[in-house]
């Protein structure tokens, strides 16, 4: 029987056993589908893609590393097999031996072929198309042998993305994965560890007894330092849906139940899981039967949506039965319907329809009390009739399309079967009769920036649900009520703080806004007072988002010719991706009521100018007093800052969840004048590779001026005074070595000739313009979040501007742009 050929022999003809400890066997004799990329800094930086054939490792060197991509072809070197031992390698192969340079185990995973053929015997006829599973390269890839060129000795090979699902952008993957997948560290932390190094040279090999290959050492991939338990993924602000009258109809909806429980966000890495609130609050605790169920599925990194409920005698979803449940630790179950993010890759960007589609397969066998929520694409009125008389709350509509964005918006929409609400509870009335047992309850609504009596409740209490209640609210009494009150129904009433926010089922309101036929549900402890408002359903009235534009023709910007209804169509066209970033976080704003031409200024501070449609959050102030600070939520607070003359939108870098932990790093380049663009190109990127040997994933946007902005998104763990802590040394380092190109000097006349870094917008309370605002210049510009990729074909800061609504909308929902500004990593070490 004829022998196959050694498939190593090309490797050891490159090497002197004689001088070098590598591996001189190593061929498995059963192969199986492992495959490797290994980050390699020797002489240029490339990535070694690795395919087990054969009982070897089939490499490739890929210059520029892979691309999620399919437009792009990366050109791949063949390289000679190698040994399987090479598998796990991590550390540093000493300078001057040969390949010396840090190495990174950078993916790992299992492939399998397409179609049924074989890789190993395709790979003679100049191709090998697979499907990978590893923690970064997924989905479909081809390798194509390139024709050779005369007298060109290396095999050139092109490798890339085939179109599916985990298509994405140039740099997704390059440019964002910067650390391990085997100890979570950065090319900076293994160059600097205390690895066991990778000796080419046989004697250093021997005489270095904790090499990686000294004699008698344990095969690279065992030395490997294990890749710590991971973090589940940090809170992201939850959607909310808009109340509307009917359902909608026609094509691109996607129609659920409306589950009748608490919003729960699940953040999971393995068993290791947090269960979160629509605000953020840690509720493990009492979510613990499902945080226990969901650890046990066994998945990897993910942050899913949905909602706890517990079930009545019929299976269907009850407050009141979820109520009884978290007091007894009665059986819980959670129906989960959004999938944000998987794998370390965010999804908010991808369609509601594709979003789904993950989150089924993730969670493909999972059991009770675990439930994906399913949902038809048609039909959405007959569900509704159908839910209604089987007793369901109502129905959700979303559209297939659209992202996930922290904020209500009209891409989901609600139909109550019954009318409900959230109300304050102001007060309540005790029983005359014997044991002074609770009777009903005052109920009042926030409006207009006051609190307001909206009638009482008195029915839809049993005799515990009055026991707890009684409990809850006798600690919080008042001598006065919290709001005007007519003295009818102020008789009998036990005033209390307004604190606690009940749910009601009622009939309607009458002409002097109280409730009718009103019955208790239970109690909200997942809603604060202060946003309980009342919820009508929205029409669609042919204003943007329903805010009146006065004076739509005033000239904002005489240079372009821009009216404030232009300007206002511009942020009612680009609210989803404007509210991405400058949702849910204290805002700054530029205002230039009579246009960019006389007099602007910054606003910061909630008079009370903006009505209800722009919020605040309190902020303490370094005197210790408290200060209101702008926040926006949705499309009409963007508009109701057009309509009072605002351009410019500028955000905090923590969001109002917690302002003390910032959640992103911004270093603004700001060249001197006659500094030509390409110098602040070419100084990004130089900040870019700095920042990723640190394990920092970064990513551009032009300013809309004359500079970029290179951003670092951060897990929001360290607080401000170490952050900017970080980015003043950062920047004085990077200053003082390069002192002829840049500084960080605050002072104009240091700034002559080079470019400043202005690392002062990270500090509590500075703010940076926010991706897709408008700029109050002329011509309009716009601030526009682009890849690496695309910085260095671009000319300018001001490309974009407002009148690019249609382009930018484009440009905000591609998959280029799908992963930008976001990336699980923490505040490094300097």
């Amino acid at each position: 029987m004829r022998r196959k050929p050694d498939p190593l022999v090309t490797y050891r003809q490159k090497r002197d056993f004689k001088k070098t400890r590598e591996p001189r066997a190593g061929r498995r004799s059963k192969t199986g589908h492992l495959f490797i990329v290994q980050k390699h800094d020797a002489t240029r930086l490339h990535w070694d893609f690795r395919l087990e054939m054969d009982g070897v490792l089939k490499s490739w060197a890929v210059t520029r590393g892979p691309s999620l991509d399919p437009d792009d072809k990366r050109l791949a070197v063949r390289t000679e097999d190698h040994p399987m031992a090479y598998a796990g390698f991590e550390g540093t192969i000493p300078a001057g031996e040969y390949g010396g340079g840090t190495v990174m185990l950078w993916d790992k995973g299992e492939w399998e072929p397409v179609g049924g053929k074989d890789p190993a015997k395709t790979i003679e006829e100049g191709h090998v198309h697979v499907i990978l599973h590893g923690e970064r390269m997924k989905g479909e890839w081809l390798l194509v042998r390139m024709k050779p060129r005369p007298g060109e000795k290396r095999e050139n090979w092109l490798l890339r993305k085939v179109e599916d699902k985990e298509a994405g952008g140039s740099g997704d993957l390059v440019d964002t994965a910067l650390t391990s997948v085997a100890s979570g560290r950065s090319m900076a932390e293994i160059a600097q560890g205390d690895d066991p190094v990778w000796h080419s040279d046989a004697k250093k090999a021997k005489a270095d007894p904790k090499a990686a290959n000294a004699p008698g050492k344990m095969p690279p991939e065992a030395a490997v330092r294990k890749k710590p338990e991971g973090r589940p993924p940090a809170f992201h602000a939850v959607q909310l849906a808009t109340l509307v009258d009917h359902v909608p109809t026609g094509a691109g909806w996607l129609h659920e139940v409306k589950y009748d429980g608490y919003r729960a966000l699940l953040a999971v890495s393995g068993d290791n899981v947090k269960a979160y609130t629509r605000h953020g609050l840690d509720w493990s605790d009492r979510f613990a039967p499902i945080v226990e169920a969901v650890a046990g599925l066994g998945l990897g990194s993910a942050l899913i949506d949905g909602e706890v409920v517990a079930l009545d005698k019929e299976g269907r979803p009850s407050f009141s039965a979820l109520q009884a449940a978290l007091k007894e630790e009665g059986e819980l179950h959670y129906f989960a319907f959004d999938l944000l993010a998987e794998g370390g890759r965010d999804l908010t960007r991808l369609g509601n329809a594709e979003r789904k589609e993950r989150l089924e397969a993730l969670l493909k066998g999972a059991k009770p009390p675990i439930h994906y929520a399913d949902h038809i694409a048609s039909g959405g009125e007959k569900l509704f009739d159908r839910l209604c008389r089987d007793g369901y709350e109502g129905i959700v509509s979303k559209r297939a399309d659209a992202p996930y964005r922290g904020a209500r918006t009209r891409n989901w929409l609600k139909v109550k079967c019954t009318r409900r609400q959230e109300f304050v509870i102001l007060g309540y009335i005790e029983s005359d009769k014997k044991g002074r047992d609770l009777r009903s309850l005052a109920l009042g609504l926030n409006e207009g920036g006051a609190l307001h009596y909206t009638g009482r409740v008195g029915t839809g209490f049993d005799a515990d649900t009055r026991e707890m209640l009684l409990t809850m609210l006798k600690p919080l009494t008042r001598k006065t009520p919290p709001t005007e009150v007519p003295k009818v129904a102020a008789r009998g009433v036990t005033w209390v703080k307004p604190k606690l926010v009940a749910e009601v089922a009622f009939a309607e309101f009458t002409a002097d806004n109280v409730v009718r036929h009103a019955s208790f549900l239970g109690l909200r402890e997942d809603k604060e007072a202060e946003e309980i408002v009342p919820e009508t359903p929205a029409t669609d009235d042919g204003k943007p988002f329903g805010v009146v534009i006065s004076h739509p023709d005033r000239v904002i910007d005489p240079d372009g010719g821009i009216t404030k209804g232009q300007l206002a169509d511009y942020y009612a066209a680009m609210a989803d991706p404007i509210l991405r970033w400058a949702g849910g976080r204290p805002i700054s704003l530029v205002r230039c009521p009579q246009g960019r031409g006389k007099k602007c200024f910054f606003q910061k501070h909630d008079a009370g100018s903006f009505g209800d449609h722009v919020g605040h959050v309190a902020i303490r102030e370094k005197d210790g007093s408290s200060e209101d600070y702008l926040v926006i939520e949705d499309g009409a607070g963007l508009l109701a800052c057009v309509q009072m003359g605002t351009i410019e939108f500028h955000g905090w870098g923590a969001p109002v969840s917690d302002v003390e932990k910032p959640d992103r790093l911004v270093f603004d380049l700001d060249p001197d004048e006659g500094l030509d663009f390409g110098d602040v190109v070419s100084a990004a990127e130089h900040i870019r590779d700095l920042l990723g040997e640190m394990g920092l994933a970064t990513f551009p946007m032009l300013t809309g001026g004359k500079g970029v902005h290179v951003i670092a998104p951060l897990t929001p763990d360290a607080e401000w005074p170490a952050v900017k802590d970080f980015a003043h040394r950062f920047a004085a380092a990077l200053a003082e070595d390069q002192p002829e190109r840049f500084t960080a000097a605050l002072a104009k006349k240091r700034r002559t000739g080079r470019i400043f870094i202005d690392y002062l917008r990270n500090q509590r309370g500075a703010t940076a313009v926010m991706p897709y605002t408008a700029r109050a210049r002329g011509g309009a510009p716009v601030a526009v979040p682009v890849t690496w990729a695309e910085l260095r074909k671009i000319d300018r800061a001001s490309r974009w501007h407002v009148g690019d609504a249609k382009e930018l909308a484009k440009r905000a929902g591609s998959k280029a742009l799908a992963g930008w500004g976001q990336a699980d990593q923490a505040l490094p070490d300097l």
